[in-house]
């Protein structure tokens, strides 16, 4: 049977991907394009049909985003995990089919640690209501993760029940414990407007979806609105996505940091194949965790990068149909 298998090995140890010095991310990048290239029927399609394609970072030929809503994108044999898109019942989402979860969760667990520390070190609280509804979430799959590496009593998704998390917070507080708050948006600003906090210890992450359920906002907007009403200066923001194994954390003014795994360039709308290291046009993401899928993607969002590689999402080409977990910044 087609299941049976074996997985094909990657090029290089995906444990070495944790701490890859900067050096040698344009080596390893151009090892794992070689290698997706020639195993990864969908992708070496695409790469066939640019003529100019090489393995230099801004000449490798990054896969629609699109692709993963209509092909199975993944090297092997078929996998048994899918983390689906979120969307309504008319939307086609997007489909990442997962050969190895322990190289997801070794990315976020890392990544975590990387912008957070120890998960123990928190009490870790998910707003998730319209992702625990559903299927197949990725970042359902992450959060409950963290959950119980946080290990604490009080650790959980709390869906709707803002009486009991108002409680919770609040005793909390009065403990100085630490707490890692992660929502959907309009969860977080339901929740904000009902039960108003003074939020010393906790560090509160939106994660975008209004998705129609309220008024969109813009990032700064939300964020004035949930740190008035959370009592708390900062928001933070979590970048990521179905199609990536991988996220960005942005720790103040919209700006987000990749873990050293993981690097945005961008495109100009008119000319995709133009890529840059810095600048203003599409957002185009390697994701070198994506090992078993494909680790360069075009998404459908329009950004800056900045030299040091951390980057802003400043809003969404108008031909593209907007994710379920996208924000309106602009």
């Amino acid at each position: 049977m087609y299941k049976q298998e074996k997985v094909i090995q990657p090029p290089i140890d995906p444990q070495l991907l944790w701490h890859l010095p900067k050096e040698n991310f344009l080596s390893v990048s151009s090892q794992i394009f070689e290698w997706q290239a020639q195993h990864n029927q969908v992708y070496k399609q695409w790469v066939s049909l640019n003529k100019t394609a090489t393995s230099h970072l801004t000449s490798i030929p990054f896969l629609p985003i699109s692709f993963f809503k209509t092909q199975a994108i993944f090297i092997g044999p078929q996998p048994d995990t899918l983390f689906e898109s979120s969307g309504t019942t008319q939307d086609v989402v997007s489909k990442h089919w997962i050969q190895d979860t322990h190289l997801y969760e070794q990315s976020f667990l890392n990544c975590f640690n990387l912008f957070y520390g120890a998960p123990s070190n928190y009490c870790i609280i998910g707003l998730l209501p319209s992702y625990l509804e559903r299927a197949h979430s990725s970042l359902v799959y992450m959060v409950d993760k963290l959950i119980k590496e946080s290990g604490h009593p009080e650790s959980g998704f709390y869906l709707d029940d803002f009486k009991k998390l108002d409680t919770v917070l609040k005793n909390l507080e009065a403990q100085n414990k630490p707490v890692w708050l992660i929502g959907v948006s309009f969860a977080l600003t339901d929740f904000a407007d009902a039960f108003p906090q003074n939020l010393k210890n906790t560090t509160v992450i939106e994660t975008g979806g209004m998705k129609g359920r309220k008024k969109e906002l813009t990032r700064q907007e939300l964020h004035q609105v949930l740190s008035t009403n959370l009592g708390t200066p900062k928001i933070q923001s979590e970048y990521g996505m179905t199609e990536l194994l991988s996220q960005a954390y942005s720790i103040k003014e919209g700006v987000f940091k990749c873990p050293p795994w993981m690097k945005v360039l961008v495109a100009d709308e008119e000319d995709p194949i133009a890529l840059k290291e810095t600048g203003k046009g599409v957002l185009h993401i390697i994701d070198l965790a994506n090992l078993y899928s494909c680790s360069f993607i075009a998404t459908e969002d329009l950004g800056e990068v900045f030299e040091d590689g951390s980057f802003k999402v400043i809003g969404r080409m108008d031909a593209s149909q907007r994710r379920g977990c996208s924000l309106l910044v602009v």
